[in-house]
């Protein structure tokens, strides 16, 4: 475990559901720039449940008392994605830093909305885009800015897998449910679709464009047959790469998430591992220049320790910022609809005329 610091930035987790216990609790706790200040959940078991495993400073059971507690610096937001521009607007206006769960917001509209928030209150807003701060896509990434040279095309895919339930289970801390947790008003799974995309094709989409860059136009299609759903993606990006996108689920084989990269100087092939375990990505980096692989280790797989770290650095050392930012965040989401869009007209979509909802 990393050796704390001095000077700890004291965040507040909103939300005791999955993505709290199995994630940002314990990367609270760890990590060598931060502290667990105080946790908020409306249900009373679940909270204190928590409380007692984790042992903030303080806890709420309402937000907005949370948020007037002057001595809280930040907020990591993980509820329901429904609830996620909310929250998020609330926190900024009070002042407090924010790092929000994937998706941002749930349509164009909600996501642009907390610009103006944002800078009227001169806080910071990360997206947990989480894989950014993985070993293996790290090195990815300073080879394609330094050595690669020109891109030519990538290709990327999540295919998430049949068997990742006994997997997940064996390795995540037992998950703790309560009644009284609140949900949202409908139902995020009723429509798979949305749902799938939202989930899993946040990450994918915010990985191509990591890599790419700015995307302009999606061409995709979508094949939903054997209780598989097969997103296949043609990408348009800015600078003339060409790019290609695999979202599916659930394959029935393990769990299969990576990417290819073409470039002048060399090439990239990654291989990304379920996130709970913790394992940094296999990532290959070809030399054309001395005709060699090269593979960092990344012995530290913890991406969202790793994450909030990351975050902090940028509120308490003015680092830049090596997460997904807020505009990383709206045009993630514009994809999104973007792709969705595309499917249901049958012809590509640029993303700078889409709107309304996933």
């Amino acid at each position: 475990m990393p050796v704390k610091e001095d000077r700890l930035l004291r965040v507040g987790v909103l939300g005791c559901g999955p993505i709290a216990q199995a994630a940002h609790f314990e990367s609270c706790t760890k990590a060598r720039n931060a502290m667990l200040w105080a946790i908020c959940d409306v249900a009373d078991d679940l909270r204190e449940r928590m409380a007692a495993t984790h042992a903030p400073e303080k806890q709420f059971a309402d937000y907005d008392a949370m948020l007037a507690d002057p001595e809280l610096e930040a907020v990591i937001i993980a509820t329901s994605d429904a609830f996620h521009v909310p929250a998020a607007r609330r926190a900024m206006e009070a002042g407090k830093h924010v790092l929000c769960e994937k998706p941002l917001a749930v349509s164009v509209e909600e996501a642009e909305s907390l610009r103006g928030v944002a800078a009227a209150n001169g806080v910071v807003l990360q997206v947990g885009h989480m894989k950014r701060f993985d070993a293996g896509l790290q090195a990815a990434k300073r080879f394609i800015t330094d050595e690669m040279g020109a891109m030519v095309a990538l290709k990327a895919w999540y295919c998430d897998s049949t068997h990742r339930y006994p997997m997940t289970d064996a390795v995540q801390p037992l998950m703790v449910t309560s009644k009284h947790a609140r949900k949202p008003a409908e139902n995020p799974k009723a429509d798979l679709d949305r749902y799938y995309m939202l989930a899993h094709g946040s990450h994918l989409v915010d990985v191509a464009r990591h890599f790419a860059g700015p995307m302009v136009a999606v061409d995709a299609r979508l094949s939903n047959r054997a209780g598989i759903r097969c997103w296949f993606v043609d990408v348009e990006f800015a600078n003339g790469v060409l790019g290609h996108l695999d979202l599916t689920v659930a394959v029935r084989m393990d769990w299969h998430e990576g990417f290819q990269i073409y470039g002048e100087n060399g090439s990239v092939i990654g291989k990304t591992y379920n996130p709970w375990y913790y394992k940094s990505s296999e990532v290959d980096i070809f030399r054309e220049a001395d005709g060699a692989t090269h593979r960092v280790l990344g012995a530290d797989g913890h991406f969202y320790r790793r994450q909030l770290e990351g975050f902090a650095d940028v509120i308490l050392k003015g680092a830049s910022m090596e997460g997904a930012d807020l505009e990383d965040g709206i045009a993630s989401v514009r994809a999104m609809v973007a792709i969705s869009e595309s499917v249901r007209l049958g012809r590509p979509v640029r993303l700078d005329q889409v709107a309304g909802p996933v």
